[in-house]
């Protein structure tokens, strides 16, 4: 499955518009990263625990939207963006979104 965040793929053409895919996660922290991050917080710097736990989230976000393109059919995803949410405190929202195509 290709996946860009073009409208186009360059050498490839579109010859159907299937429709929007969307994937999403919710996940929380957790009271391990917490301590972590607290520490992190006081004497500053990154705080690669969040950083590994939003990576993993973006990960299966984007797998579940190239799922739900696979069931229509697709060939590719373009257009793909990603959005974050607050949930509630201490848990986010992912989300994936693109149009899926069909390509010649």
């Amino acid at each position: 499955m290709l996946v860009t965040n073009t409208e186009t793929i360059v050498g490839q053409e579109i010859t159907e518009v299937l429709g929007l895919v969307r994937g999403s996660t919710v996940r929380a922290r957790n009271a391990g990263r917490d301590f972590v991050a607290s520490i992190k917080n006081f004497i500053g710097g990154e705080i690669e625990e969040y950083t590994k736990l939003q990576a993993q989230s973006r990960e299966q976000a984007l797998e579940r939207a190239i799922k739900d393109a696979q069931q229509l059919g697709a060939d590719a995803i373009v257009n793909i963006r990603f959005e974050s949410s607050m949930i509630s405190q201490g848990a986010s929202e992912i989300f994936a979104y693109g149009t899926a195509v069909k390509l010649k």
